[in-house]
């Protein structure tokens, strides 16, 4: 079991639960730090809160009460809680450092990460590189923003493993001396301001994955994206671009048949089984990495043959009468949706709407030309009716369950139509997560089937 080194820290807080919350306490208590634990809405009686108490740390839950703070000299926050929260600002006066359980995971394998972020796509790109490397008979754990808990999956991390990371903006807020050994940065837009406050935040944010890194390290970059360029410019580390619109050197590009790193062809495009130039972007970005740590070229190849997207990400579900369904559930955002619309070039009947924010969906009309008919749902239907005839759709309609809304698509498509979830709002008005959400369209299709 790895110890955490150059830790200097005696009596930590740890700020909220939930899974990251627990392995941190659990972490720090194993490492003969004095914890106590604040979390407002567990209960004293939950298993995991009664473990920490018999493994020594002290356990306040019901509230936030400033006085959590005396004595402390250090914070473990969960990614989730904002800094306006009133503790958070007496902290930042008392001066004390807030760090995420990624730092944690960082003090004890840092080495041995490789760490993904970005506004969109990091789920696929992590992914694609876990399985890349697996094809190639590298030894692989993933972890971070998808669903493993990084400090607890590095505590038993073998000298030979790497460890892939999916890192949000929450997670990478909190960080002091935390570096990839390879870092990647997808692409910046704006998104989660409600937290930030603002994009320049925002940015720095995503930046501090790179901000410690040295000139041994690796940086894998969108030379596309001018504000991910803007931004890489003060790192110190190696820079690897990858590019859909320009040949490159030194990084990952492609032509019209082949997708290259440096001037080496790796895979034909026609072999691809992931649909959309966005996934382009993931997978020359994937490319990047896997390269950089050893894989070989038909563990690459094995994967792209055969990889046809992560659950709700434009992931494919099933041909029906030569109809294609497509689940995208976790387009929660107008990007996002325009992403996936860009992805095909053939009849489309796009499933949309959920929880209205306040904006209009504009945005989405140069990206409705393949759009033959709409089913839309949620706060946000009547909105995206008015987008739909502003591009002149003609079949447009409203349904009240998922089942309902994929019946009324398969009816009105035809064979070798698309029939696209791509809602490009959040879920939160009808269910509880996109992925619920997803669930019930994949359903929806089998019964349909």
């Amino acid at each position: 079991m790895k110890k955490l080194t150059n830790f200097p820290y005696s009596n930590a807080l740890v700020l909220g639960l939930a899974k990251s919350g627990t392995a941190a306490a659990r972490l720090l208590l194993q490492n003969g730090v004095n914890v106590r634990v604040n979390d407002k809405k567990s209960d004293k009686q939950d298993e995991e809160i009664r473990e920490l108490q018999t493994m020594g740390a002290e356990v306040i839950t019901g509230s936030h009460p400033l006085s959590v703070l005396d004595g402390i000299d250090l914070i473990v926050k969960n990614p989730g809680i904002p800094y306006d929260n009133p503790l958070l600002i007496e902290a930042e006066k008392r001066r004390l450092p807030v760090i995420t359980e990624i730092e944690l995971a960082g003090r004890m394998v840092e080495s041995s990460i490789i760490g993904i972020t970005g506004s969109n796509g990091k789920t696929t790109t992590t992914t694609l590189v876990t399985e890349m490397l697996r094809r190639s008979g590298q030894p692989v754990e993933v972890a971070g923003n998808i669903g493993f808990v990084a400090s607890e999956v590095a505590q038993t991390l073998k000298e030979d493993e790497k460890m892939v990371l999916e890192l949000s903006s929450f997670q990478l807020m909190g960080v002091q001396s935390f570096k990839p050994k390879i870092a990647v940065l997808l692409n910046i837009f704006e998104a989660h301001l409600d937290y930030h406050k603002t994009f320049e935040n925002y940015k720095n944010a995503k930046s501090n994955i790179f901000a410690n890194q040295d000139a041994d390290d690796f940086l894998v970059y969108n030379a596309d994206d001018p504000v991910v360029c803007d931004a890489v410019q003060k790192a110190a580390s190696q820079k690897v671009p990858f590019s859909l619109q320009k040949r490159l050197e030194n990084g990952a590009w492609a032509d019209g048949s082949n997708i290259y790193f440096k001037s080496e062809p790796i895979a034909s495009r026609d072999a691809i089984a992931l649909v959309g130039d966005h996934n382009l972007e993931n997978i020359l970005a994937a490319m990047c990495v896997a390269k950089l740590s050893g894989a070989t070229n038909n563990g690459i190849r094995q994967v792209l043959s055969s990889f046809t997207g992560v659950k709700h990400r434009t992931q494919f579900v099933d041909r029906i009468n030569g109809r294609l369904f497509y689940n995208d559930s976790k387009a929660t955002n107008i990007l996002a949706t325009q992403k996936a619309l860009a992805s095909f070039r053939q009849p489309v009947i796009l499933l949309a709407g959920g929880l209205d924010r306040g904006n209009e969906f504009d945005e989405l009309l140069p990206y409705l030309n393949y759009v033959k008919g709409m089913v839309l749902f949620g706060e946000t239907a009547g909105k995206l009716e008015k987008v739909a005839e502003q591009a002149g759709i003609s079949f447009v309609t409203c349904a009240e369950t998922m089942n309902e809304a994929v019946t009324i698509a398969y009816r009105q498509s035809a064979e070798g139509d698309v029939v696209l979830l791509s809602p490009a709002c959040a879920s939160w008005d009808q269910y509880r997560t996109f992925e619920q959400r997803g669930d019930m369209f994949i359903q929806a299709v089998h019964t349909l089937k």
